[in-house]
């Protein structure tokens, strides 16, 4: 027998087709779910675009900026208030990675806890003393800070 030859299976073309007694018929739907794509990397192209991302260092201030900070914070409690509004730029550590990011907002300020080390906006956010790296507002238009 050849194996081009177009009788080879006439033997066993006429037999019934096995039919297991203890599995049940999977459908056609579950036997094609067997050959469908299987991504075997995933999550791959998310850890590569995360350690693409880049973060900021934070910037670490000396002794005379920390005082002008400080003398800052204590200029806007003496006119709390009058909920001065002031432009914060802050530091955010990065929750995956060393480093951060800096952001700016424009905010009026509530509250000034210097226990916590915190600042309150108006709003009700709360930004923590030791990130913010400037202060701006028309309180300190005059001073020299």
């Amino acid at each position: 027998m050849s194996e081009k030859d177009p009788h080879r299976y006439d033997d066993i073309i006429s037999l019934p087709r096995f039919v297991s007694k203890g599995r049940r018929h999977m459908s056609n739907y579950d036997r094609a779910a067997q050959f469908a794509p299987f991504d075997a990397l995933t999550g791959y192209d998310e850890a590569i675009e995360e350690t693409g991302r880049t973060t900021e260092e934070e910037i670490l201030l000396g002794e005379s900026e920390n005082r002008a900070l400080d003398m800052k914070f204590q200029i806007l409690r003496e006119h709390i208030d009058e909920r001065p509004e002031v432009i914060l730029t802050f530091f955010v550590p990065d929750l995956y990675k060393e480093g951060g990011s800096y952001k700016e907002e424009k905010i009026a300020v509530k509250r000034i806890d210097m226990n916590e080390r915190a600042l309150f906006s108006t709003d009700k956010k709360r930004y923590d003393l030791d990130y913010i790296v400037s202060v701006r507002s028309a309180l300190f238009n005059d001073l020299d800070l």
